[in-house]
């Protein structure tokens, strides 16, 4: 019976074999939606058509003795540890990496876990140095090939978040992505990164591109991206400088308009 199980969700796994690459245990979780045989949850939902609920879980099978038990930290015929670490809510067995259980977020986190809090209003655990200072629960998951984004949750993701100046929270892997395309946040459009060297150097091109007689007087109402200040100043291709923050980071506001003696 337990060949069988292990024939069908664990396929060419090999006895005694630990783990897989996500995690480092000495079981396999008994899926209780297909009764299939998988070492996590992420390698059953990567073969198949639906997920695997972690909390339903019920059984496990010990990789050594190949005995399928209630799920617990160590095997009941063998004494086979399964997990250094394991959450009997989750059902996460992994080596130690400083875990915790989380009751408001309802799942565990890796800490260790004085080094973080719970936000409820985001209802996600993060670093210490990040209370009072982030804004949004969802990463804007970046498409490079369109510019397209979409809100993911970031509260279950594995993938390490990244904090902006602004305080938006990103898949550290979108934010990658993100300063291939560009250098702002895609929420709010404040610069994702410190720009003030490429700032001056966009103020040299500019001393070195007049633009042609008709719009040298030439003015626009412009709005800050990175100090939501208002100003108005000259029009110029390359670029309008806030007067507030010296930043480029900006969009035009209103039409353009021409002083009185050059009409």
């Amino acid at each position: 019976m337990a060949a069988l199980a292990r024939e069908d969700g664990a396929r060419g796994q090999m006895k005694g074999r630990r783990g897989c690459e996500h995690y480092d245990r000495g079981c396999l979780l008994k899926a209780p939606c297909c009764d299939k045989l998988y070492t996590c949850r992420l390698c059953h939902d990567n073969k198949e058509d639906h997920q695997l609920d972690r909390f339903k879980v019920k059984e496990v099978q010990c990789i050594n003795c190949e005995k399928i038990q209630h799920a617990q930290q160590t095997c009941e015929d063998c004494s086979t540890l399964f997990g250094e670490y394991y959450c009997s809510i989750c059902h996460l067995f992994d080596k130690d990496k400083k875990q915790y259980h989380c009751e408001n977020c309802g799942i565990c986190r890796i800490g260790p876990k004085e080094d973080f809090f719970h936000c409820l209003k985001c209802n996600l655990c993060l670093a210490m140095n990040l209370q009072g200072k982030h804004k949004v629960l969802v990463c804007i998951h970046f498409k490079s090939a369109n510019l397209y984004f979409v809100l993911q949750d970031i509260h279950t993701s594995r993938v390490v978040a990244h904090v902006l100046p602004c305080g938006h929270l990103l898949h550290r892997t979108c934010y990658e992505d993100m300063l291939k395309e560009g250098y702002r946040c895609p929420l709010c459009m404040h610069s994702a990164l410190d720009m003030s060297r490429y700032w001056r150097q966009l103020d040299d091109e500019v001393a070195q591109t007049p633009m042609p007689s008709e719009y040298q007087n030439m003015t626009v109402d412009i709005l800050c991206n990175d100090c939501n200040g208002r100003s108005t100043v000259q029009f110029h291709i390359l670029g309008m400088k806030c007067n507030i923050c010296e930043s480029y980071n900006t969009a035009q506001a209103g039409g353009c308009r021409i002083s009185l003696d050059q009409q």
